[in-house]
C-alpha cells in the first residue's frame, strides 16, 4: 500500500495516471489500495488485472467514490488530446487457477479490434517477447498484444502482470513498451 499511497501523493504533477492492473492480490485487498488511490483527481486509466475481475474493479471504484477513475477493458477514453485504449486480465491463460482473471489469445484480439491507431495501450499483460520475461528467462507475453503493436502502432504501451520484468522500457516498431511496476514512473509523450 505504500507504493499506492506515493503514487497519490505525486498524482497532481501529471496529467493522466495510469494503472496497469494487479491492485488486489489473489483476489484480495482491492478495496485497501482503491481507498488510497481514490484522493486522486487526476483522471486515472485503470485495467484489471489478473488478480482482479473487471467486475470487482468496477464495483470498487463505485463503492469508493473515485470519480476520476475511467475503468478500461476492450474500451477507450480520451484524455486531452490523446486517446487510451484498455486491456485486462492475464493473456495468454496462466497456471495460477481460479483466483486468477485470464483471457485467451483470441479473446484479446477481439478486444483490442475497436483500438483506434497511435493511441496508448494500457494492457495488463504485456506483449510477447517485450517486458514479459520470468525470473527463469521464460517469454509469457501476449501474442495478440504483440501484433496488435504490428498492426496498429500504437504510440505507447503501458503493462504490468510480469513482476520480474519491472522497469522494463524499450521502443519496437515505432511504439515505446513500458512494464511500469508498482513504484510509478513519470513518462512525457
Amino acid at each position: 500500500m505504500p507504493s499506492a499511497r506515493a503514487i497519490a501523493e505525486r498524482s497532481s504533477e501529471v496529467d493522466a495516471v495510469i494503472v496497469a492492473g494487479d491492485l488486489a492480490t489473489m483476489r484480495k485487498g482491492l478495496l485497501d489500495v482503491l481507498q488510497e488511490l481514490r484522493n486522486i483527481q487526476t483522471p486515472t486509466i485503470l485495467v484489471p488485472g489478473n488478480n482482479e475481475s473487471l467486475e470487482e474493479l468496477q464495483q470498487g471504484v463505485e463503492r469508493v467514490q473515485w470519480s476520476a477513475a475511467h475503468v478500461l477493458h476492450g474500451t477507450g477514453v480520451k484524455i486531452a488530446d490523446t486517446s487510451f485504449f484498455g486491456l485486462g486480465g492475464g493473456i495468454p491463460i496462466t497456471p495460477f487457477g481460479d483466483w486468477s482473471w485470464d483471457l485467451s489469445e483470441d479473446d484479446a484480439r477481439q478486444l483490442l479490434e475497436p483500438c483506434p491507431e497511435r493511441a496508448v495501450l494500457v494492457s495488463h499483460s504485456p506483449p510477447k517477447g517485450l517486458g514479459d520475461r520470468t525470473s527463469m528467462g521464460a517469454s509469457v507475453g501476449s501474442e495478440a498484444v504483440r501484433q496488435f503493436i504490428s498492426d496498429k502502432h500504437p504510440q505507447m504501451v503501458v503493462c504490468g502482470h510480469i513482476h520480474d520484468s519491472w522497469g522494463f522500457d524499450e521502443t519496437v516498431e515505432e511504439t515505446r513498451v513500458i512494464n511500469a511496476g508498482p513504484s510509478g514512473l513519470v513518462i512525457e509523450l
